[in-house]
């Protein structure tokens, strides 16, 4: 298989979809236009461009950690309809 063709059959199996014959072909030109413009993009020289993880950066927005009071173990079982030595008793699930 060259750069420029690819089985969209193969590719409808991986997503897990049906196609129809026009689908099919229709999918087919859309995604070789699609792989036409990335191989078009690997002719950039990208040399002094810096590698990142986004286009824009980025800043995860945490609250602090601090300790705070919590519930008990007797107020968490309270409602538990079966319990064993401070634990949920829960049933077996695997065969």
């Amino acid at each position: 298989m060259s750069d420029s063709e690819f089985d969209i059959k193969y590719v409808a199996n991986l997503a897990r979809i049906a196609l129809t014959p026009e689908e099919e072909a229709r999918l087919g030109s859309q995604l070789g236009d699609i792989l036409g413009y990335v191989k078009k993009l690997e002719e950039l020289d990208v040399s002094d461009v810096e590698p990142m993880a986004h286009a824009v950066p980025l800043d995860n927005v945490l609250r602090a950690d601090e300790v705070q009071p919590s519930i008990t173990s007797e107020e968490a079982l309270a409602n538990a309809p079966k319990k064993a030595n401070g634990l949920f008793v829960v049933p077996k699930i695997v065969e």
